[in-house]
């Protein structure tokens, strides 16, 4: 029994990109490319003449940007997967991706292969992440360590690299502000900074380095 053709629609307002699209799904038996659009608006007025299973959208696009677009699609047909492929990889970008309900994130430039394991991955597992996305993604979720700071300075660095202040590290690590104040002292000191912003600084060059 051959396996069900799935319907492909492309979003990408690079003429070029387009192409090369095209050129890719002349070599797949299993995958049909059935629209290619430059934006969000263009693909949601032809949506029901082609009812896509997978849709593969830039996140720049003239109009409504990609990420948001998925929802507009997912009022259409709350089952359509849906993959960003950008050339946008910061943490940021992507988990507002994942958050907004992207079945996957690839990096480009793509090739005719890797596209194709996309697809299929999407297709058979209901998600795909690049290589590259994956290992941003878990050095994000990684704690980092300096071995010149204690333990509890070490989780008193991570709270301050995410923003919080010296209330909310107290809470979350069930001491007084007292205590944080003297730990981050002495992280100045051994930094040898004057300031939360100076720190940060230097911690990123010890990250780099």
């Amino acid at each position: 029994m051959k396996p069900e053709i799935l319907k492909i629609i492309i979003i990408d307002n690079n003429p070029e990109i387009q192409d090369l699209y095209s050129s890719f799904f002349e070599s797949y038996s299993d995958f049909d490319l059935a629209g290619a659009y430059s934006s969000v608006n263009e693909a949601l007025e032809d949506y029901e003449n082609i009812l896509p299973d997978i849709i593969v959208s830039e996140i720049s696009t003239p109009d409504i940007c990609g990420i948001e677009g998925m929802e507009l699609f997912r009022d259409k047909d709350p089952n359509v997967k849906i993959i960003i492929n950008s050339d946008q990889s910061d943490f940021d970008c992507i988990k507002r991706a994942f958050k907004n309900g992207a079945n996957g994130y690839l990096t480009k430039p793509v090739n005719e292969k890797r596209l194709h394991r996309a697809l299929k991955s999407v297709r058979n597992e209901g998600a795909i992440i690049s290589n590259d996305i994956a290992k941003k993604v878990i050095a994000m979720f990684q704690r980092k360590t300096y071995k010149s700071f204690s333990k509890r300075e070490n989780q008193i660095i991570e709270h301050l690299s995410q923003g919080a202040t010296y209330k909310t590290i107290a809470d979350k690590l069930f001491v007084t502000t007292s205590a944080i104040n003297f730990h981050i002292q002495n992280i100045y000191l051994k930094l040898d900074v004057n300031s939360k912003s100076e720190a940060l600084n230097k911690l990123q060059e010890l990250e780099l380095s």
